[in-house]
């Protein structure tokens, strides 16, 4: 197949020969070979050219996607051999990325010396292609078909406010009572329906601190009051209303080779999240 193929991208038995660093007659053998073998004719041969007839044109490209497909395999396998090294970038939510991504990426470069990374903590979808980041750790549900996503644990969407909070205000027993009470906005998840905000803020510790002052029901997402929670220091509200869990994902941009930067951080960092995340 590599023969027929290079045969018909250089044009000649010649070109082919010396590509392959062979001789022609060892050429012209493997080529009648296969021709016998597959019982085709595969190309028309003058002494000026070679023309593909049509079941060597149809033959030919099933061929190319083949040998691609060798290719391909190998440098995986060539990939995976290979030390990262160079520049990396990922990206994750602010706070998550301070808590669960950060460790894991300063072990890795601990691991990894000649990788340098940059780890951009920001809360919006950053788009990686444009943005010319390598992967991203996401939260929630990804339509974007263009990246691969590895799905490392899930978070919910939680309702808490400080146990001061709810011995002055009550706890509501239902979500249509969220209207008669003061509620806490973080611009990264907003409420939606009847609910009376208070304060808005982009920050997400500025919320959390004003829960925790006792300024009303703030949203969160589970990660980020996981320790206020088995503290004591926030309490739960409506937990048998939350909504569905949020996937929590390592996404990278959908190639069919991966660097062996972008391989190795993904081997690296989807095991480790995944003990680090029970359900939060």
């Amino acid at each position: 197949m590599e023969t027929f193929v290079r045969i018909v991208d250089r044009g000649s038995l010649t070109a082919a020969a010396e590509a392959l660093e062979s001789s022609l007659p060892s050429v012209v053998r493997t080529l009648a070979a296969l021709e016998r073998e597959l019982g085709v004719t595969l190309l028309n041969r003058t002494t000026r050219r070679i023309a593909l007839t049509d079941e060597g044109r149809e033959y030919y490209e099933r061929c190319r996607r083949l040998l691609a497909g060798v290719e391909e395999a190998e440098a995986a396998l060539s990939a995976r051999r290979a030390a990262p090294r160079g520049r990396l970038r990922v990206t994750a939510p602010v706070m998550f990325g301070r808590l669960h991504v950060a460790p894991l990426t300063t072990e890795f470069i601990g691991r990894y010396a000649a990788v340098q990374l940059d780890l951009l903590l920001l809360d919006r979808v950053v788009d990686l292609l444009e943005e010319g980041v390598d992967v991203a750790v996401r939260i929630g549900r990804m339509p974007d078909s263009s990246l691969v996503a590895v799905p490392v644990g899930e978070t919910r969407r939680v309702l808490c406010a400080s146990p001061a909070y709810l011995k002055r205000a009550g706890r509501p027993k239902s979500p249509a009572e969220l209207a008669r009470h003061r509620c806490v906005s973080f611009s990264g998840l907003g409420w939606t329906g009847g609910a009376r905000v208070v304060l808005a803020t982009n920050q997400i510790d500025v919320a959390l601190d004003a829960c925790l002052a006792g300024v009303g029901i703030g949203q969160f997402l589970g990660y980020q009051v996981h320790a206020l929670l088995d503290a004591g220091r926030l309490e739960r509200v409506l937990a048998e209303v939350e909504p569905a869990p949020l996937p929590v994902q390592v996404a990278y941009p959908q190639a069919r080779l991966l660097s062996a930067n972008v391989r190795a951080f993904v081997d690296w960092m989807v095991p480790r999240l995944r003990k680090r995340l029970p359900q939060l």
